[in-house]
């Protein structure tokens, strides 16, 4: 059995973050699987990081605790954004706090149409863009505003989760995952959105597997493997070294 660190100590390790979206020492457990292991990076504001590694590196562990989605107990370190400390929050209160997560499963409403999703985002403060400025970034999604949204294709409903974020006043969108299952020219469409989601000053960290259509979007890479960060630097860098892909992402 693993023992989980104690931060009792030190409960206060960093007074304010360095960066917009600071990391200190996180360690994240699935029962006694050990799956994050004491990891800290910084995102900065405005800029596109890409989360890489192989299958069970930490990616989406990663992800679920900036977004405080699993029980407490479970994480452990410092989580700040904008000098608030996440590691302190429930999940509806990150979420107030400005983190959008798009899980992988999209976990668009069943028997919900697609304005209906976007509605019931913006039941509670903050609210972000609205839904007609939502309907101008993705046109589809307007075209099928009243069709149940289950029913959209992959495509279609990733468009839908991302708006659903966006609904909300996030600084950080959160993506596990985004291009699964989707044909390349979908994965186009989405990756120009994400680009004009950064013009507007929006911060995003993004899980994929296609490491290089990732690479290829983002200013930054972290790479994970074990559950410890084995790179930390510019995506350009992770382009331009075959040989740091094929250790690490097996492409």
């Amino acid at each position: 059995m693993n023992v989980k660190p104690d931060f009792s100590k030190n409960a206060n390790m960093a007074a304010t973050a360095p960066a917009f979206l600071s990391i200190y020492d996180m360690h994240a457990y699935y029962g006694e699987s050990y799956i994050v292991q004491g990891i800290s990076f910084n995102v900065h504001e405005g800029e596109i990081l890409a989360l890489l590694g192989r299958n069970g590196a930490g990616k989406t562990s990663t992800l679920r605790a900036v977004a405080r989605m699993d029980a407490p107990q479970a994480t452990y370190g410092e989580i700040w954004l904008d000098h608030q400390p996440l590691h302190k929050m429930k999940s509806h209160q990150a979420a107030r706090a400005g983190i959008g997560l798009v899980p992988e499963d999209r976990s668009i409403i069943p028997g919900l149409s697609v304005e209906e999703n976007l509605q019931l985002a913006q039941i509670a403060e903050p609210v972000g863009w609205s839904i007609d400025r939502l309907y101008d970034l993705f046109p589809r999604l307007g075209e099928r505003r009243k069709q149940e949204g289950v029913t959209l294709s992959g495509g279609e409903q990733q468009m839908l989760a991302i708006a659903r974020a966006l609904a909300r006043d996030i600084k950080v969108l959160l993506l596990d995952e985004p291009y699964e299952g989707l044909a390349p020219v979908i994965v186009d469409e989405i990756e120009k959105t994400l680009i004009h989601i950064k013009e507007q000053g929006i911060t995003t960290v993004i899980v994929e597997q296609n490491a290089v259509r990732a690479l290829e979007l983002a200013d930054r890479s972290v790479i994970l493997d074990t559950g410890s960060i084995v790179f930390d630097g510019s995506a350009a860098e992770v382009l331009e070294n075959a040989e740091l892909r094929a250790e690490y992402l097996a492409i």
